[in-house]
């Protein structure tokens, strides 16, 4: 099953029900997007090889894998680190919605679904993803590099690959280096604070931040009761 309609940016629909797919299509296409569908896991993957999505919305419940396998595949790929992912589906417990957040999906949201919300939701990931690339300057602190030009953190030199919330994430961060961010700051100016995405979303993606930084990790302090801050004392 493909389908593509005309328009702005790239939106990948991922599933199997053909009337869920029809449904997102319709509305995104509304919206201005350039909206292509895939029914399977393995054709999905083909297509982001191929067109490159900015944004792919993955039903978890496929035919023949795993929207997490999809996703993890998506992750594991560097080339397609700029590629945002919202879940979309039928399984909203919260382990299913940790396990989402916590292998780099941008964004989840569960069946049945407002459209209009959906398409929200949408523009603001792709907002995110957007977000802090205005100037060329590296920004440097101890063994960090930060790119904001090419989006692109390197870890002594090693390059680490980064989902478009935990970039925005740890550039946030570093910004304000120094200062204390609540959680509910970072979920307003990271997550736009998004209808239902609660506190725990950002530890979870504070931990798996800190364990991509690797020795650079521990640059991102947490502030018993408060949130969280980077340390300024290894500024560059």
């Amino acid at each position: 099953m493909r389908k593509e309609s005309e328009g702005g940016e790239r939106v990948l629909v991922v599933d199997d029900e053909a009337d869920i797919v029809a449904l997102v299509v319709f509305h995104l296409a509304k919206a201005g997007y350039r909206v292509s569908s895939a029914g399977r896991g393995g054709e999905a993957l083909a297509q982001i090889g191929k067109e490159r999505p900015a944004l792919v919305v993955l039903d978890l419940m496929l035919p023949d894998m795993s929207g997490f396998d999809v996703l993890e595949r998506i992750r594991g790929d560097p080339s397609l680190r700029g590629t945002a992912v919202l879940m979309l589906t039928a399984r909203g417990e919260e382990p299913d919605r940790i396990k989402g957040l916590s292998l780099g999906s941008d964004d989840y949201l569960t069946k049945p679904f407002s459209p209009q919300e959906l398409v929200l939701r949408v523009g603001a990931i792709l907002r995110r993803v957007r977000a802090g690339g205005a100037t060329d300057d590296v920004l440097q602190i101890g063994p960090l590099h930060i790119n904001r030009d090419s989006h692109c953190v390197s870890v002594t030199g090693k390059d680490v690959d980064l989902t478009p919330i935990e970039y925005k994430l740890l550039l946030l961060l570093a910004d304000r280096r120094g200062r204390v961010q609540d959680r509910a700051q970072l979920l307003e100016h990271v997550w736009e604070a998004a209808p239902d995405i609660q506190t725990r979303t950002v530890d979870m993606h504070v931990l798996r931040l800190r364990s991509k930084l690797g020795p650079a990790g521990d640059l991102i302090e947490t502030v018993r009761g408060f949130g969280y801050r980077m340390r300024p004392d290894s500024a560059g």
